[in-house]
């Protein structure tokens, strides 16, 4: 069993950064897959990334790439998403999600529904 906690979301400038984090309690295997996604006010839950924890390299979508970095920090049990360039657009629930496996995959996974643990989500707010 995981527990996933988001935090770090607010309220920032057009142009800021923020960078948001997502604790996970448990044990966490090399095998486990992690994402980011968010979800605007009437909108879809929208796949912003993804990563094995063994630490393979990370797997964005093209709405985000090169504005958002996914990292991890083992230590920590932490997982972050450094946000760049921030615009309107980008006000939403931010939520990490984990994929328990018990053997590695080779592909990244994209979709919400191959997710087993979610957090509670953190708002971020896009505003002049």
């Amino acid at each position: 069993q995981l527990q996933l906690v988001e935090s770090g979301g607010g309220l920032v400038q057009p142009g800021d950064s923020l960078r948001l984090s997502c604790a996970v309690s448990g044990t966490i295997l090399a095998t486990y897959h992690m994402g980011w996604f968010r979800q605007a006010p009437g909108k879809g839950r929208e796949f912003l990334g993804a990563f094995k924890w063994r630490g393979d390299s990370t797997y964005y979508a093209d709405s985000v790439k090169g504005r958002f970095t996914i990292s991890r920090s083992v230590a920590k049990n932490t997982v972050y998403l450094q946000m760049n360039q921030l615009n309107p657009e980008d006000s939403a629930v931010y939520y990490c999600a984990a994929k328990a496996l018990n053997s590695f995959v080779r592909r990244y996974l994209p979709s919400e529904g191959e997710y087993d643990y979610w957090g509670q989500g953190t708002q971020v707010t896009v505003s002049s």
